[in-house]
């Protein structure tokens, strides 16, 4: 007999993600997960994406160069982590896909060395109109230093399961 894998204890879904049900518009989940970056990080992300922009990966340029004196970590090697924060307290396990991100900002900027913490706003959540096992929940992720200063932020469209209907 297989193991029921729809449920747990806690009904979440076994990896951890909410069901489209669990979501409540309004919430703001502050993720456990911190990270601070490194120089490694935007190095291997620019090289990996083929983004040759000096301001990433040259700090001799941006010593010189530019008014922060040191390389920006890549912004979207920053809206991925962001976003990449917020998977295990929300949607491991449980979305479908994602089916856009609009408002991406980067208010201020994140350095090597830099800390960040997350938060995900549930700003509105629908029933799918073409199935009835999902729906769509709409996300504000922020993205903060270590000294509280917003640094990313950005609107996710999320395609969610909902909770498995058991007989």
């Amino acid at each position: 007999m297989a193991a029921d894998t729809t449920k747990n204890e806690t009904g979440r879904h076994p990896r951890g993600g909410l069901w489209f049900e669990d979501f409540i518009e309004g919430a703001v989940i502050e993720h456990r997960l911190t990270r601070t970056v490194t120089q490694a990080d935007n190095m291997f992300f620019s090289n990996m994406t083929l983004n040759p922009q000096p301001l990433h990966i040259d700090a001799h340029f941006c010593a010189t160069e530019t008014e922060w004196g040191r390389p920006l970590m890549n912004s979207l090697f920053t809206l991925g982590l962001m976003i990449g924060i917020s998977v295990n307290d929300t949607t491991v396990g449980t979305t479908i896909g994602n089916l856009g991100m609009t408002d991406v900002r980067f208010p201020n900027p994140l350095f090597e060395g830099d800390t960040i913490r997350c938060t995900s706003e549930i700003v509105s959540k629908r029933e799918s109109k073409s199935r009835p096992d999902a729906g769509i929940v709409e996300f504000l992720h922020r993205a903060y230093r270590q000294d509280g200063v917003l640094v990313a932020e950005c609107r996710r469209q999320a395609f969610m399961r909902k909770r498995p209907v058991t007989a």
